[in-house]
């Protein structure tokens, strides 16, 4: 991956995480947090 693609990436998240905040007052990045550590503990149980 080149600096430009990185770059592009990274400012395509903070737009991304912008755009939750304003829009959905952070409800899509709390339901992805929640999800992520839901999959965290299932993983780890079949550890």
């Amino acid at each position: 991956m080149t600096n430009p693609v990185a770059i592009g990436l990274a400012l395509l998240l903070l737009l991304a995480l912008a755009l939750d905040g304003l829009a959905n007052h952070w409800a899509a990045t709390l339901f992805l947090a929640i999800k992520v550590t839901e999959l965290i503990d299932w993983v780890a149980f079949w550890r």
